[in-house]
């Protein structure tokens, strides 16, 4: 399935109380690039990610996936479209690991065999042994669950991929390796994808390009690779705090 671009065109945000979460933002993710959204806790970066499934409505400006309008898109067809990974991987504690990974096939009305061939090589892809399906969610460690997560988001083979913070929940060394199984995956399965983090270390590993928000503006959009030696003033800061460890 083709990747496609997405666009934010002047896009504002205003919760109740005038409270503005989204100021005037616009930007283009090409096509199967990698686009991570740094900034620190209440800087906008998952209100905007969240646009782009529909789970928050811009009060103005358009979030555009592929050529599609998303305010005018049918939400189901969209989120089918697109991958979404949250922290601690959001699993239903109901069902086997098998159901969780092909819950959005279930949805669409394929065939059990279908669903299971494809959860048994989704499990595969995260490094997952197969004995694993058969599991609940609760007999797996957090980072297990990470993994199917990411197998789930995944599986319908989406256009687009959404990542809001999937690693912060683990410890230092599972993280490390959950970071490099994803970008592994990245690079054979090629997706458009937005990654939501404070940590500028992974933003650095995983993106192709690094766009820092501060209060609900894009204060700085660059290369991944000019980040450390950027002279954009906001960017400078976020380097030098990250380095004395008190990023927020």
């Amino acid at each position: 399935m083709a990747t496609q671009e997405v666009e934010f065109a002047q896009v504002s945000f205003t919760v109740e109380g005038g409270r503005q979460l989204l100021s005037d933002i616009s930007l283009t993710v090409e096509a199967g690039t990698t686009t991570a959204l740094l900034g620190r806790s209440g800087s906008g970066k998952t209100t905007l990610l969240r646009t782009v499934n529909a789970l928050v409505r811009p009060t103005s400006g358009q979030v555009l996936v592929g050529e599609q309008d998303v305010a005018e898109a049918d939400v189901i067809a969209l989120r089918r479209g697109i991958g979404y990974v949250i922290q601690e991987a959001g699993l239903f504690p109901h069902m086997s690991i098998e159901r969780n990974v092909g819950m959005a096939l279930e949805l669409a009305g394929k065939p059990k065999t279908e669903i299971a061939a494809r959860a048994a090589e989704m499990l595969r892809w995260v490094g997952l042994p197969e004995d694993v399906a058969k599991r609940q969610p609760w007999q797996l460690s957090g980072g297990q669950r990470q993994r199917v997560g990411l197998a789930r988001a995944l599986a319908s083979d989406p256009k687009v991929l959404l990542m809001d913070e999937p690693f912060g929940a683990l410890d230092p060394l599972t993280r490390a390796e959950i970071r490099a199984m994803v970008r592994g995956l990245l690079e054979v399965a090629v997706k458009t994808t937005l990654i939501v983090t404070h940590d500028l270390d992974e933003a650095l590993y995983l993106a192709d390009r690094v766009v820092l928000l501060e209060a609900g503006r894009i204060v700085a959009d660059l290369a991944a690779g000019d980040v450390l030696e950027s002279t954009n003033d906001a960017m400078r800061a976020y380097v030098a705090a990250t380095w004395r460890g008190d990023a927020a």
